[in-house]
C-alpha cells in the first residue's frame, strides 16, 4: 500500500465498457512524515468515495483488483482508504478535519 493524496480527478468520455461509470482520481504520493507530494503521479480507480485533498491508500498491481468496484476490471491501481490519522513515535503527522 501506499499513501497519497488527492490532487484532482481524470475524466475520459471514451472508455471500455468494463469501466463505465468508475471514478478516476488522479494521486499524488506523499511522504507521511512531512506530508509534502514527492511530484509523483498515479491515476488510479476509486473504490471507497475518496474526494479532493483527502489522504488515501492506495494499492497497484493485481492487489488493485480485489475490490467490489474493480474486481474483474482492467486495472493496475485502485484507492482502497481513506486516511483518519497517521501517527509516528507517538506524534500525529497528520489528522484529518
Amino acid at each position: 500500500m501506499v499513501l497519497a493524496k488527492v490532487v484532482g480527478t481524470v475524466v475520459s468520455s471514451h472508455k471500455s465498457e468494463k469501466i463505465e461509470g468508475i471514478k478516476f482520481l488522479l494521486l499524488e504520493k506523499i511522504d507521511p512524515i512531512t506530508m509534502k507530494g514527492k511530484n509523483d503521479f498515479v491515476v488510479s480507480m476509486d473504490s471507497v468515495g475518496a474526494g479532493p485533498d483527502e489522504i488515501v491508500f492506495y494499492v497497484s498491481g493485481s492487489s488493485a483488483r480485489f475490490t467490489n468496484v474493480t474486481e474483474g476490471k482492467p486495472t493496475d491501481s485502485a484507492v482502497i482508504a481513506i486516511v483518519d490519522f497517521i501517527e509516528k513515535d507517538g506524534s500525529y503527522t497528520y489528522k484529518k478535519d
